[in-house]
């Protein structure tokens, strides 16, 4: 059977809408989300062009150096020489959720990441939900990382005794007017992610290899000055210090799940988006541990209070040769708009898949027929991010996005657990390990995290969630393409979403742009 798709011109029924219990539960067939990605909106879908490398370089690009390079500083202080144990912490949480986004993403390869794997299995009111959560993750992530790049621009202008000026290079409220630098490389990444996304894929796999390779060159030049008395006391903050440091530095883990909205560009996503997800987190995992223990090593835990650009501190003060910081600054700063080009690649693929959904404005569906890429949503996306970026502190987008992350992530290990009990049948071209104990710890230990973030996080995350609550009912309820079938349309889909997902499984192509 011919799986019709929801992505054309037709308006909501209203008559027949059901009522808001059951359009909050109704579920989107997993058939439907795989067809939609093989037809794509109005007749334009995005171009198949990644193998299993380049969405582990998505993956990592989006991950790798974002708390070691930007929130260092901030998070040992509240762990002290047990920073590497915060990492670890931070990181097994972020594997146990990883297994379990491998297996949906195998099962349901669509843009929307957690987002689409909520609408298939707990219905149209968390999939909003899980939505919202990943547009304060994803956007706000961003801005985040972006804000860190001032710090390293100076770094490297220091080498020559100059400086860019506060006002242009901090935000309000951190003695600056405007963070001009974190503005251009959003900008930057936007008009790359314009011009096509297999061109940013290469462009940022040549990034990550550099950004790999500075990491590996800080470890190799702070463990010729390692001290272990450097670790003596390791809880000084104690246990809770550690665990609170692990829910601020949870933010470092969250690009795994950039490879996930890439399913719809991947040549095999079933069998390569759980290779790329699981291999990145061991990469990043092991990177991060590493870099915190030669950190801590090579200085007092004391030391790292308020220093910005610890890393290019500590070569610059270990080697005594300023060229030495100068390559580092610079290479952190391609770092850095690695993660902002992958991150925001995101963030518009998981907006495309709520726009055909309905959930949003359709402007954000809208796929070029030259590019193959959601030209209108990069640009409106990149936009506001970069306003973002140059406006907001630091610390206040970092937590923001920790709790939004680990809300989704939570719901994804939920999701795994029902479709394993509602829809053993489906074919699975990964399983989660230990089933269910891994994604109830999962699940678990996002709770644990969120528990951890302070009072004005989750005051703000309140305030997300009510302002999301009026947007899906001044929009998406009234919008929802999945409430607008008939009672018969969506049992007909629902009841052959089995078969129409094994029909649709996408093969290997090799895909160019047009």
């Amino acid at each position: 059977m011919t799986v019709p798709t929801l992505t054309g011109e037709r308006p909501p029924a209203l008559a027949s809408r059901p009522g808001l219990t059951a359009q909050l539960l109704r579920r989107k067939p997993i058939g439907q989300l795989v067809s939609e990605a093989e037809t794509g909106h109005g007749g334009t879908r995005l171009v198949r062009s990644f193998g299993v490398f380049q969405l582990t370089m998505i993956s990592v690009g989006a991950t790798l150096g974002t708390g070691i390079l930007v929130i260092l500083g901030e998070s040992v202080p509240l762990a002290g020489p047990a920073i590497w144990i915060s990492f670890a912490i931070a990181g097994l949480a972020a594997l146990l959720s990883a297994v379990s986004y491998a297996e949906m993403a195998g099962l349901v390869p669509a843009a929307g990441s957690s987002y689409s794997y909520t609408y298939a299995t707990m219905g149209e009111g968390m999939a909003w939900i899980c939505g919202w959560c990943l547009v304060l993750e994803y956007a706000v992530s961003v801005a985040a990382v972006a804000v860190g790049a001032g710090q390293y621009v100076n770094e490297a202008l220091g080498v020559f005794s100059l400086a860019l000026p506060e006002a242009i290079s901090q935000p309000p409220g951190d003695g600056g007017v405007m963070n001009v630098p974190a503005m251009v490389i959003v900008l930057l990444a936007m008009m790359l992610l314009v011009r096509g996304a297999k061109e940013s894929a290469w462009i940022n796999t040549a990034i990550v290899v550099i950004k790999v390779g500075i990491l590996i060159f800080f470890c190799a030049v702070a463990f010729t000055a390692f001290n272990a008395g450097n670790f003596e006391p390791l809880l000084p903050m104690g246990a809770a210090g550690v665990s609170a440091a692990a829910s601020s530095v949870f933010f470092s883990y969250i690009g795994f799940d950039a490879a996930s909205t890439a399913g719809e560009e991947a040549r095999n996503p079933k069998r390569d988006l759980p290779r790329a997800i699981l291999l990145s987190m061991l990469i990043v995992t092991t990177i991060y541990v590493l870099v915190a223990v030669a950190a801590i090593g090579a200085r007092p835990w004391g030391w790292f209070d308020g220093t910005e650009a610890a890393l290019v501190k500590i070569l610059e003060e270990t080697t005594g040769q300023p060229w030495i910081a100068l390559v580092f600054a610079i290479g952190a700063v391609l770092a850095i708009a690695s993660i902002v080009l992958t991150v925001l690649y995101g963030q518009t693929r998981i907006l495309l898949s709520m726009a055909r959904d309905g959930m949003i404005p359709k402007i954000f569906g809208r796929v070029s027929a030259r590019t193959g890429t959601p030209v209108a949503g990069t640009l409106i996306v990149g936009i506001l991010v970069a306003l973002a970026a140059g406006l907001v502190p630091l610390g206040a987008l970092a937590d923001a996005t920790s709790i939004g992350t680990l809300f989704a992530f939570a719901l994804v290990n939920v999701a795994v657990i029902y479709l394993r009990r509602k829809r053993p049948e489906l074919k699975r071209t990964f399983r989660v390990p230990l089933f269910p104990l891994t994604p109830i710890l999962g699940a678990l230990m996002c709770a644990y995290l969120m528990a951890n973030l302070g009072a004005d996080t989750w005051a703000t995350f309140g305030i997300w969630m009510l302002v999301g609550v009026a947007a899906y009912f001044g929009y998406g309820r009234r919008n929802s393409r999945v409430a607008a079938m008939s009672s018969e349309e969506y049992r007909e889909l629902s009841a052959g979403q089995a078969t129409d997902t094994a029909a649709s499984s996408p093969e290997p192509t090799k895909a160019s742009h047009s």
